[in-house]
């Protein structure tokens, strides 16, 4: 079992799910070292467009052509939407937000059909020709077996996940910075507690370092958790892997990671790390003081939840209209937290590293442990964002559109936003940001444009519609969610352990960082 960090899989049963619900693609139960931080929503949630359901209840997602099916519970949203969200202009052909840039998407195993697919993409909702290039630097990647024997984080159907993980990174990459280089450097092993995942990752890493320009942002949706590696142990290999960070940030390379789907929970040695330890706990690389930590939010755009019950699902397996009940209309970005799958942003407090002495202004929310996630980015299922795929037809059947969530659409999202900073900053020139931990907690930096501050919002009249934290949700046998045993941090007012700083204002981020020294 794998840390889910950004959600390129679907909610499965083991999540918490009742009996006879619909699954999460993408997902995995209790989380282990090194897996990717992305979620698919069900695909049971989806009809053919003009039926009776469609009928009977507005659309809150259509998905494009040659797919057309719509669903009436999950919300979605197009590259437009986020972007306006965020504050930047529709894409057009001649949109050059990223130009002259380069960013490295860090996944196992890759996408046979990323470049074919974000062309797709990129069609699809009018935007530039992608400047994509897919890299191996440790051997190139066998996608002809992908369901062949094994399973899990390193047999070879894993590939199937990391693929729809690859596709999001690259596709919202370029949604938010589609002029910039796009690299995606698959690596031929996925995470496997340590042994060969996160060296072959780091590896990869060095390589892409020596290789791209200076100033390029680097985005990791993948996590492992902290106590799996366990004590001194962990702690060594740690800083041992922190010399590649440390080695681009010298060369003014930025570097983020997803701060994990698992909200508070996290994972220990025992049981082949298949139980989620008794406190709150953490991931790594996304709790290295020599990365940014991306949190996640669920933004309601156009729609607002409206739950009169806590029970996502009946008996029956259906999808219960008084727990996904929803209005028309409405602005707001709460904490991610998602009760209907026990999905959420990961955020806490290291067990391995002490507070960096960029974070020693938030100290009375630190203590003496380092802090993430640094800032935050939408990552909500329900509000999810869309991504085409054509891989794996044996196993995804054939091309269409999927829905997804997690801290791993965050990452990439908020490191597109950085290189364009960063090519504001060239423009003034100046180098790359960087360190961008160093920026954004630096006393002169402009906090109060360059985000949003999420604090607690209370959609509906049930105790699971109040997101106000990142303590996780069960699933009973009476299909009822309640709070987990292990408690969440709260979402403030200022910095926080689920969102950091809050999500970028476009324009007031991109001035901060280019003021910045």
């Amino acid at each position: 079992m794998t840390l889910r960090i950004g959600l390129a899989t679907v909610v499965a049963g083991c999540l918490g799910l009742a009996a006879g619900a619909p699954a999460l693609a993408g997902s995995s139960a209790p989380v282990s070292t090194g897996t990717s931080l992305s979620a698919r929503a069900p695909e049971s949630a989806f009809h053919a467009a003009g039926g009776a359901a469609s009928a009977a209840d507005p659309a809150s997602c259509t998905r494009p052509a040659p797919d057309n099916r719509v669903s009436t519970t999950i919300h979605c949203y197009t590259p437009d939407q986020i972007r306006a969200f965020y504050g930047l202009a529709p894409l057009t052909p001649s949109t050059t937000d990223g130009a002259g840039q380069t960013i490295v998407l860090v996944d196992s195993y890759g996408s046979p059909t990323a470049a074919n697919d974000v062309a797709f993409f990129a069609q699809t909702f009018h935007g530039p020709t992608p400047d994509f290039e897919a890299v191996f630097p440790l051997g190139k990647v066998d996608y002809t077996h992908a369901t062949g024997n094994g399973s899990g984080t390193a047999g070879p159907t894993s590939a199937d996940g990391w693929a729809g993980e690859a596709n999001l990174d690259v596709q919202w990459a370029y949604a938010i910075a589609p002029k910039a280089h796009i690299v995606l450097v698959a690596t031929p092993v996925a995470e496997t507690q340590g042994v060969q995942g996160m060296p072959n990752f780091m590896n990869a890493i060095d390589w892409a370092i020596a290789k791209y320009p200076a100033g390029t942002v680097f985005s990791m949706s993948f996590g492992t958790s902290e106590e799996a590696f366990g004590g001194a142990s962990a702690k060594s290999q740690f800083a041992r892997f922190d010399q590649t960070f440390q080695r681009g940030l010298a060369k003014h390379d930025t570097f983020l990671a997803s701060s994990g789907d698992d909200g508070s929970l996290g994972v220990g040695r025992a049981h082949h790390q298949g139980q989620f330890v008794d406190h709150p706990s953490v991931s790594y690389p996304n709790s290295s003081p020599y990365v940014t930590s991306v949190g996640g939010t669920q933004v309601q755009s156009g729609w607002t939840w409206a739950p009169t019950q806590d029970k996502p699902f009946n008996d029956d397996g259906s999808r219960n209209p008084l727990y996904w009940a929803w209005t028309p209309g409405g602005s707001s970005q709460a904490v991610w937290n998602e009760s209907w799958a026990s999905i959420g942003t990961g955020g806490g407090l290291s067990s391995a590293y002490s507070r960096p002495a960029f974070q020693s202004g938030v100290a009375s929310v630190v203590g003496n442990h380092r802090g993430v996630p640094d800032l935050a980015w939408n990552a909500a299922v329900n509000g999810g964002v869309l991504v085409f795929h054509t891989y794996f037809p044996e196993i995804e059947g054939p091309p269409a559109w999927g829905v997804f969530g997690g801290t791993s659409a965050s990452s990439p999202q908020v490191a597109a936003l950085t290189a364009i900073a960063n090519a504001s900053r060239k423009a003034a020139g100046k180098a790359g940001i960087g360190n961008l931990n160093a920026a954004i907690y630096a006393n002169g930096f402009p906090r109060a444009s360059a985000f949003s501050d999420v604090t607690a919002h209370t959609y509906g009249t049930v105790p699971s519609g109040v997101l106000q934290d990142n303590r996780m949700w069960e699933t009973g046998a009476d299909g009822f969610v309640t709070p987990s045993a292990v408690t969440g941090f709260p979402t403030t007012t200022g910095y926080d352990l689920t969102t950091g700083w809050g999500s970028p204002k476009a324009a007031g981020y991109v001035a901060g960082l280019t003021a910045a020294p």
